[in-house]
C-alpha cells in the first residue's frame, strides 16, 4: 500500500488550521463539494432528472445549503433531518422523507409539501390515516442488492429496507384503499454500484413501474463507489448511467410514459470533500513480534468506519520539521476500546494493518482524508465523554477557513443530565 497524498489541502495549511482551530477538527473543501455537484447533476437522463443529497452523510448546514445552492433536493431519512432542513432555509417540496420508522407527527410533513416515500406496508396505512387522498412514493425491495458488506448492502432478503417486491399488489390495495396516488416509486440497492447490478435493477424497477400508471418518477438511489484509497476505483457516473437512460428510452417508446428520473448520492457527494486534521499525542512499541503505534487525539468519536466496517481511509503525515523517512504504524483512537483502530486490515476490523507513512512523532498531525461522509455525522459521539469535534468550511471564493460547528463543551454533554433529588 502506496503513501498517500493531500486531496485539497497543504502541509501548510494543515499546520495553519491545526494552530487556528485546534484538533481534531473536520475540514469540507466547498470547491470540491461544488464540483462534485455539477458532475451529479450531470448525470444520464432520458427525460429529467431530480438530484438528491443524502443530508444523513453530513448534515452540516453549510455543507446541506452549499450543494442546495448548485440545484440538489434533499433526500431526509428521520423527520429530524426534515426538520433540519427546513430550519435550513429549504423549502419542504425538494425535501423527501425516506425513513425506517414513519414521523410521530405526519402535519409538519404534509404542510410543508415534504414527500412522503414509503417503506412499509404500515407506513402507507398510517400516511394514509394522515392524508387520505394524498400523493405517495413507494420504496420496494427488488429482491437484491450491491455492496462490499451485508452492512452497506440495503436489498434483497437479508435488508428490511422497503416493500418486499412479491408484496407489492398488497402495497397497492392499501394505498388505494385510503386513496392514495402513487405517484413515484424507490429502489436503493447499497453502495457497490456494481453497473450491472444497477442495470438489472433499474429494469426490474420498471417492470415494476408498467403496472401502476400513475407513477410518474422512478427513484434509483445512490450508493456510488468513491474511491478514497489510490488504489480504489470510484463509480463513473456516465458509464453507470447511460444505459439506464437507454432502458427509460426503451421505455417510454413501448409504454408512451417518458419517465423522470431521480438519483439520491451521499457519499459521492462529500467524502472527499472532507479530512480530519488530528495530532499524534503518543507513541509505542509493542516489541518485536509487535507493532509501531501512534496514538491521536480522535477515533471513534469523529470516524467509526474503519471500526464498523474495516474500512480504509488515507492517512497522511504532517511534521513541523521536514522528513523523508518512512515507517510502518498502526493508528489507535483516543477512546478506550479496543477496537478504536483506524488501520485495520481492508474489510476486517477485527485484524491489523501497519500503514506505512513518514516518519512521524509526537505532536506531529496527521489526516485522515476521505472523512466528509458518515464519520461527522455517524460517530460514537460523547464516548468517553470526548467533547464533539469543530468542523471548518474552506470557501470556494477566497479559499478562507470558516468555523461552521464550534467545538462542543462538557457542559454542553451533560446539560440534559438530571440528577434525582434521592441520589
Amino acid at each position: 500500500m502506496s503513501i498517500e497524498s493531500l486531496k485539497f489541502l497543504s502541509s501548510e495549511q494543515v499546520l495553519s488550521l491545526a494552530s487556528e482551530f485546534g484538533t481534531p477538527c473536520f475540514v469540507y473543501d466547498q470547491s470540491t463539494l461544488i464540483e462534485k455537484a455539477k458532475q451529479v447533476l450531470a448525470f444520464p437522463n432520458a427525460f429529467g432528472l431530480t438530484a438528491r443529497y443524502a443530508m444523513k452523510a453530513c448534515p452540516n448546514i453549510a455543507v446541506v445549503k452549499t450543494l442546495t445552492n448548485q440545484g440538489l433536493h434533499i433526500d431526509a431519512s428521520s423527520e429530524f433531518e426534515v426538520y433540519r432542513a427546513l430550519k435550513a432555509g429549504i423549502s419542504g417540496d425538494k425535501i423527501q422523507l425516506t425513513a425506517q420508522e414513519h414521523p410521530a407527527d405526519f402535519s409538519i410533513i404534509i404542510d410543508n409539501n415534504v414527500f412522503y416515500n414509503a417503506c412499509s406496508i404500515e407506513q402507507i396505512k398510517q400516511y394514509g390515516k394522515a392524508n387520505p387522498g394524498g400523493e405517495i412514493s413507494i420504496r420496494v425491495n427488488p429482491g437484491m442488492g450491491s455492496g462490499s458488506t451485508n452492512r452497506t448492502n440495503v436489498g434483497g432478503p437479508a435488508s428490511s429496507f422497503g416493500i418486499w417486491y412479491e408484496q407489492l399488489d398488497e402495497a397497492i390495495a392499501t394505498a388505494k384503499e385510503h386513496q392514495l396516488k402513487i405517484t413515484k416509486m424507490h429502489t436503493h440497492i447499497g453502495s457497490g454500484s456494481d453497473p450491472e447490478v444497477w442495470k438489472k435493477v433499474a429494469l426490474m424497477s420498471l417492470e415494476t413501474v408498467s403496472k401502476i400508471d400513475s407513477i410518474h418518477t422512478l427513484n434509483l438511489g445512490g450508493g456510488y463507489k468513491v474511491a478514497r484509497m489510490q488504489e480504489e476505483v470510484a463509480t463513473d457516473l456516465q458509464i453507470c448511467g447511460e444505459p439506464v437512460k437507454e432502458e427509460f428510452e426503451k421505455f417510454a417508446e413501448e409504454t408512451g410514459r417518458q419517465l423522470h428520473l431521480e438519483i439520491e448520492p451521499g457519499t459521492y457527494l462529500v467524502a472527499n470533500s472532507g479530512a480530519i486534521l488530528t495530532t499524534v499525542v503518543d507513541k509505542i512499541n509493542t516489541g518485536k513480534a509487535g507493532y509501531n503505534f501512534l496514538k491521536i487525539d480522535c477515533g471513534m468519536t469523529e470516524v467509526t468506519r474503519p471500526s464498523l466496517y474495516g474500512a480504509q481511509q488515507p492517512i497522511i503525515s504532517i511534521s513541523k520539521v521536514e522528513n523523508r523517512n518512512t515507517e510502518e504504524y498502526i493508528i489507535a483512537g483516543h477512546c478506550c476500546e479496543s477496537g478504536d483502530i483506524l488501520t485495520p486490515a481492508p474489510g476486517d476490523p477485527e485484524k491489523l494493518q501497519p500503514r506505512e507513512l513518514s516518519t512521524t512523532d509526537k505532536g506531529d498531525f496527521l489526516v485522515i482524508e476521505g472523512s466528509g461522509a458518515y464519520c461527522a455525522g455517524m460517530s460514537t459521539k460523547n464516548y468517553n465523554s470526548f467533547p464533539e469535534a469543530a468542523e471548518i468550511l474552506i470557501d470556494a471564493k477566497n479559499k478562507e477557513a470558516h468555523l461552521v460547528r464550534k467545538r462542543q463543551t462538557l457542559d454542553q454533554i451533560i446539560q440534559n443530565e438530571i440528577l434525582p433529588e434521592f441520589i
